[in-house]
């Protein structure tokens, strides 16, 4: 249960060690930041974590759940103020979904794919785009999804073959998309399609981003996926067929799709690993108390020193997570490029989200591996932290280029 690989981990320790006393000027957080922890936190201890078995139980979606949530406030909080969102900072986005997370990670991230799917608009769209697409989303609870990954191109996005071939003004779309988060329930799609049919042309250059209503003649959704974990997150294949799309909704330009899909990344990872380090919260919390009330020889398991270094271990984990996304968060809020530091979070949250849960079940014992009790669940839910949005290997990769390439400036 202790960490795998002691030097790693004392690298890392050192490491958000660090970042921690380059941030302690906002070791404080404002008196809005705690209002909106402090709403997020009620609601998910309120509104999910008493429903978020049944929804396991049967993979519906939370929409009701969702539409509590949008009524306060907690989903869209991003979408700037000129279109009628809050324009909160990634920083502060990354606040409320830590709380979400700790409810149910299948919940949040139902609620997240809306982040997801709106950043390529938020970040490159137009001014009528932007009005178009997010506003409405703030006048009424309306879920988007970002439809990139196809069976055959998940991790290497330039290995997408859905095109887009230009027609007068529209343009008429083919191709399959797979594991599409909130693929039926969305308004509208982000989509990333080929528009250069040159196999050399660069992937800078090769795709471009659209805007698609969902109920566009064409769109067919297929069967949601029942997943190991985040069950009740609605994940589909859809697939283009003859699907005509108008030139105004490109983002940006024909070409420029690639580095707009890629771009988001820097936004939306740091509130992934924040999720991800809401679910490690919650086994440590499940798992402290249950080692404060189980007694074996004598005592609660809680005082033999194999358990509490168990909670020790876990509960550093936790908290380097947390400093992690905060400051992946922080860099990208300052308008400086992130990738380093959100691939750094997401994989090292991702990986803790895995390791926390799985520590909980042991230190449950029996009653852990049987869904009566919570971690069954949140290690069945943590495990997609180390594949959607970029796996723990891709990560690494962006680390390795970006800690290189600074080595060689």
């Amino acid at each position: 249960g202790a960490c795998e690989d002691t030097h790693d981990c004392k690298i890392l320790l050192a490491l958000c060690l660090s970042w921690a006393f380059s941030l302690l000027w906002f070791s404080e957080l404002t008196d809005q930041q705690k209002e909106f922890q402090q709403l997020a936190r009620r609601f998910a201890r309120e509104e999910i974590v008493p429903v978020a078995p049944a929804y396991d139980r049967s993979g519906e979606y939370p929409f009701p759940v969702i539409k509590k949530a949008w009524e306060l406030g907690l989903i869209n909080g991003h979408i700037p103020q000129e279109y009628g969102g809050m324009g909160l900072s990634i920083f502060d986005s990354c606040l409320i979904t830590e709380e979400l997370a700790y409810g149910c990670t299948g919940v949040q991230t139902a609620m997240e794919a809306n982040s997801l799917g709106q950043m390529p608009v938020i970040i490159a769209g137009n001014d009528a785009q932007k009005r178009k697409y997010l506003g409405r989303m703030t006048e009424e609870p309306l879920m988007c999804a970002y439809c990139v990954t196809e069976p055959g191109a998940g991790s290497d996005v330039a290995g997408i073959k859905t095109r887009a071939v230009k027609m007068g003004d529209e343009y008429v779309v083919n191709g399959q998309k797979m594991w599409i988060t909130n693929g039926g329930k969305a308004n509208w799609y982000f989509l990333l399609a080929r528009t250069n049919p040159d196999p050399k042309c660069p992937a800078s250059k090769a795709f471009t981003g659209f805007i698609v209503d969902a109920d566009t003649p064409g769109i067919q959704v297929g069967r949601k996926e029942m997943n190991m974990g985040q069950r009740c997150s609605d994940t589909r294949g859809i697939t283009f067929e003859d699907v005509r799309i108008p030139k105004e909704n490109v983002l940006v330009t024909e070409g420029a799709g690639f580095k707009i899909a890629m771009g988001a990344f820097d936004n939306t990872r740091p509130p992934v690993a924040a999720g991800a380090t809401g679910l490690a919260q919650r086994a440590l919390d499940e798992a402290t108390t249950y080692a404060l009330e189980r007694k074996t020889f004598g005592k609660v398991i809680a005082e033999h020193q194999a358990v509490s270094f168990l909670l020790a271990e876990m509960a550093m984990k936790v908290e380097l997570a947390r400093m992690a996304y905060q400051r992946s968060a922080w860099e990208v809020d300052q308008g400086r490029r992130n990738t380093y530091y959100a691939s750094i979070a997401k994989a090292f949250a991702g990986d803790i989200a895995n390791q926390v849960a799985t520590d909980a079940v042991q230190i449950f014992g029996g009653n852990g591996f049987n869904s009566e009790y919570p971690v069954e669940k949140l290690m069945r839910d943590a495990k997609i932290y180390q594949i959607y949005e970029g796996t723990a290997q891709i990560q690494r990769l962006i680390i390795a280029r970006e800690h290189l390439g600074r080595v060689k400036k």
